[in-house]
């Protein structure tokens, strides 16, 4: 029992370990969507791994693309096991590839976008942050 539980520690441990892989970005307008592996598991680590990766997103791949009213949106979807066609039921398709397999399941990891006040809004599966501008994070759960 005692090595199962290690085994599995040693495995998240791993996991936790291993460092988010960007595999590709389709952008529509002001929406960019962000296929990744590795993302981290919890909430913090989400908010932590944009906070200390969005200005290499900016200067390497150009995201956030605001409109002209300075609005955007940024989905990291789990990459899964690749691209598939459209043929199941909820696959995000990405209409800038050629060719049938261009469908990802939809595995939604977080989605950071901007409102009217420029606070940065994070939503994950549990809920959803505001952060003002000055740094400050507030917790808001989704019903």
């Amino acid at each position: 029992m005692i090595y199962a539980a290690m085994a599995l520690c040693g495995f998240f441990l791993w996991c936790y370990l291993q460092p988010v892989e960007i595999i590709a970005i389709h952008q529509r307008e002001n929406y960019s969507d962000v296929l990744v592996k590795n993302f981290p598991f919890t909430d913090k680590g989400k908010i932590n791994w944009w906070l200390d990766n969005k200005n290499n997103l900016k200067e390497k791949y150009g995201i956030p693309k605001p409109d002209s009213d300075g609005f955007f949106t940024i989905i990291f979807w789990d990459f899964g096991e690749g691209y598939k066609e459209a043929g199941k039921y909820d696959r995000m398709c990405f209409e800038d590839m050629k060719g049938k397999s261009n469908c990802i399941d939809k595995n939604k990891e977080l989605t950071v976008e901007n409102d009217r006040y420029h606070d940065i809004l994070f939503t994950v599966s549990s809920g959803m942050y505001r952060m003002k501008k000055s740094g400050d994070i507030t917790r808001y759960y989704l019903d």
